[in-house]
This record gives C-alpha cells, structure tokens and sequence, in this order.
C-alpha cells in the first residue's frame, strides 16, 4: 500500500485480470515455499513511525505535504490524513548494536521533522490517538492528495454497498459515531515493528506473534481517549476495526473475516496459509495495472497490503531480488517517547525468539481462542487486564510481564545475539514501566483524571514530557 496507483477509478474486467495475476502470483510464492528458496539471512528487522503533525493549539494542522517538500527523503511517507506522517529507518540486523543504530536514526529523522514543523509553528506528536482530535477533522478534504487514498476510499464504500462506517466503542465511556468515508482510520496512529524471519520456520514466528500480542497491546497501550470519551486503554484497537471494517465474499461479507483482524486462527504449517486466504476470501480492493514482472509478485504484495492483520505477513526482496519473509507487528501504538518505542521493540524482539524456539510449541498449549481474547482484553484494560496463559491459569497480566515474560524476552534476546547492554538498557525501561505501572495510557488517564478532562491541556503537556526525551515511566502529573 506504500507505492502510488495511477488511478482510483475501477471496472470490472480490472478486477478480473487483477484476480489472474493474484492467483498466478499465489502460485509462484507457495513453489518459492516448496523449494525453500528464501534468503538465509533471517536476523533483518526494522520499524516504521506515525505520527501527528499539530498546530500550537495542540489540534491536527494538515501540513505533511509541507513536511515531505522540505525533508525530500525516501524515508518519510504520507499518510492517509494530511495531518499524519510516516517517518522510517533503514533496515538493520538484529545482533550486535543493529537496534541501538536504528534509535539513533529515528531520533535524528524525528528532530529533523521537528526542526521544519517549528518554523511554522507546528509540532510533532507521537501517541496513538491525539486526545484533541475532533470528528469534524475527520473528512476527505483532510485527506492526502493520493490516487490510492482516494481508491481505498471508494471501494471500501463500494464493498460496503454505501452504507457508513459505524463506529460503536464501549468503554469507560460509550462512543457512538457514523461516517461515510474512511477517514476515522487516520485517527489511530502506531509504532510497527518488522522482523525477516527464517521462511521454513515461519509458522512457529508468526504464532509466537501472535501469542505475545496481548502483553504487547497491554504493555505499550497508549490511546484512552476519543473525542473527549474515555474507552479502551488502546482506543485505536476497535477504532481502526472498525474505520475499514468490510468483510469477505458474498455471504461472507458479514461473517468472521475480516480486513482489519486478530486473524482466524494459528498458521499451522506455514504463514503462506495467509496468502492463500488472502486470495480466497477477500475480494481485491484495488485492482491497479501494474507493470512489474510475476516474479515480484507485485498483486500479491498489493492486495496484501490491503489486509490489515494485527501481525501481518510480507514478502519483500532484498537488492540481490532474493525473496525473504517478514512478520509485520501492528498492535503497538505510537509513542510516548523514541526511547519507549525502541524499548517495545527489543522487548517484542525478545519474546518471539523466545516462544518460536521452544521445543514444545506454546501454541499447542495457549488455544487461538483465549490468544485473541486476551488481545481485546489487554487492549480494554492495558496492565489492569488478566489473560489466560500457558500454566493454564488466568493472571494479572503485569504480574506476567514483570515475571516471566521480561525474563523470557531477556533469554531470547541473547539468543539473537543481541549487544547485552543494549538488552540492559532497554529492559530497564520496561522494568521501570512496569514497577510503577505506568504506560503512556495510565498516565494520561490519571493527568486528565488530575486536570478535568481537559483534553488540550492534556496533549500539550504529553508534547512537553514527549520533548524532554524521558521515557513515560518518569513522567510527572506536574
């Protein structure tokens, strides 16, 4: 979804020679599976960062074009919204001081950002949903001026037979809205962590994925509030289900799949299992001409895009063009701090090590069932949540994180070789979260608890404790 299309405008018989090139491109990846002929290097991982651009007043200001005429880099990328942007990093290895090197170009890129926004009075936030963001920012004419951006649009409508987007969201607080388009999704902004894993491994990865998702969503959650209602600790979980929420074919259109998803169950022999769903029960959303050869597999990866699974398979190419595979983790949210981030990051890094290498698989023991029910549960109630787990026990998920789990993410971090003080260092940022049980949620909850509900108060202080560089876990209610 990344690369611009050069029309918004669809028909059918597009559709139909979109769907020949899917279907012969779902065949050449299972024969690149069948072979095992994947790049052998496996330890490669990067991370793509959102992020709000807001005026003084601490409200969206749709400037990203202005952001993307002065930087001109490869490495920032518009949004679906204007006032959204993406900033990247190059990829690096996970050993050594490979994580330590990608912090530092994110904060460099990031201060860069800044630097410009300032000079016309504008900011950068990182956190999942800006608490001053208001529905009447949430329309087309804010969208970015994108071929792509305007497809999504309209054929999410078009599947949708032109009904709106309903959102529904019961929390602390119930929120009820209805738009009819699909702007509600630029509200939800995240952190996405890439990791290339071994190919004929890659369902034990993938699960590992997906069994950590719920102490990830708990541990980083970051987005309470919406339009002035308190709700989920992670808001931007059910907000971004339901800003695109369109289903499969037919009859399906209504069922258990659907494009925004926890998935519908584990991969059991591989994760090419998704792309072979992917091309039997979602209908093509953005059915372009492209001009790349098959062996790219440029409608695969395309129409892939278009999938949003909370921990999403990719194929990519490397520049020698030897396919790899990839685990994208989409449940964090955006910020509060870089340094927060990256320690999300080495922590996730950790914890999938740790559970895909163990002899018994941990996925044969913890069902899909209970790993998707303690997802929605840990992004309700962040660390307040209790999960089912793999002593068959439910428990208070901090006790979990501040036990076992920073242990286990610990182990596997050594077990990717991993700089020990770089695994020093950012564990301790997790530790010290979790002893003062403090995640960017926690504290925006207690400072608008502290200040009223007074939102814009509330997001001009997190941009001055954002600045300081501190992690989220010094954060003072002051």
């Amino acid at each position: 979804m990344g690369d611009e299309i050069q029309n918004s405008q669809f028909s059918n018989a597009d559709c139909n020679t979109y769907y020949k090139k899917l279907k012969k491109e779902t065949e050449i990846l299972k024969a690149l599976f069948d072979e095992h002929a994947f790049s052998a290097n496996q330890a490669m991982c990067g991370i793509e960062q959102e992020a709000w651009i807001t005026n003084k007043q601490n409200y969206p200001a749709p400037e990203n074009q202005y952001l993307l005429d002065e930087i001109n880099s490869d490495l920032l990328s518009p949004e679906l919204a204007q006032f959204n942007i993406e900033l990247n990093v190059h990829p690096q290895d996970i050993k050594a001081n490979g994580l330590r090197k990608m912090h530092h170009e994110l904060s460099e890129l990031w201060a860069q950002c800044e630097v410009k926004l300032h000079q016309k009075e504008l900011n950068l936030h990182m956190v999942g949903i800006l608490p001053t963001v208001r529905d009447q920012e949430l329309i087309v004419e804010n969208m970015s001026s994108m071929n792509r951006y305007q497809a999504l649009n309209e054929q999410v409508l078009k599947l949708r037979k032109g009904k709106p987007l309903s959102l529904n969201i019961v929390g602390v607080e119930h929120l009820k809205s209805e738009h009819f388009d699909v702007m509600l999704e630029s509200a939800a902004t995240s952190f996405q962590i890439h990791r290339q894993i071994p190919a004929e491994e890659s369902a034990r990865y993938y699960n590992a994925a997906v069994l950590v998702s719920a102490p990830m969503v708990a541990l980083c959650a970051n987005s309470p509030f919406l339009f002035g209602r308190s709700l989920w600790d992670e808001t931007r979980i059910p907000l971004f289900e339901q800003a695109v929420e369109t289903g499969g074919y037919g009859d399906a259109a209504n069922g258990p799949i659907r494009r925004v998803t926890f998935g519908t169950n584990y991969v059991r022999q591989s994760i090419f299992e998704l792309f072979q769903q992917n091309l039997d029960h979602y209908p093509i959303l953005l059915p372009v001409k492209l001009d790349e050869m098959d062996n790219s597999l440029p409608h695969l990866r395309m129409h892939n895009g278009t999938i949003w699974r909370w921990n999403r398979p990719l194929i990519g190419f490397d520049e020698e063009d030897n396919a790899h595979v990839r685990i994208e983790h989409r449940v964090i949210s955006a910020g509060p701090t870089v340094l927060d981030e990256m320690a999300n990051t080495v922590f996730f890094y950790g914890l999938q090590e740790y559970y895909a290498k163990q002899e018994e698989a941990p996925e044969s023991i913890l069902s899909f069932s209970e790993s998707k029910s303690n997802f929605y549960a840990a992004a309700q109630h962040g660390l307040n949540a209790k999960i089912h787990w793999l002593d068959g026990k439910k428990s208070p998920i901090l006790n979990l994180l501040s036990s076992e789990l920073i242990k286990n993410a610990r182990q596997g971090l050594d077990m990717l070789d991993v700089d020990k003080n770089d695994i020093h260092d950012y564990l301790s940022v997790i530790e010290a979260r979790l002893r003062k049980k403090q995640s960017g949620a926690e504290w925006q909850k207690a400072y608008a608890k502290k200040y009223g509900n007074d939102m814009n108060r509330l997001a001009g202080r997190y941009w001055e404790l954002q600045n300081s560089g501190n992690p989220v876990h010094d954060w003072s209610l002051e």
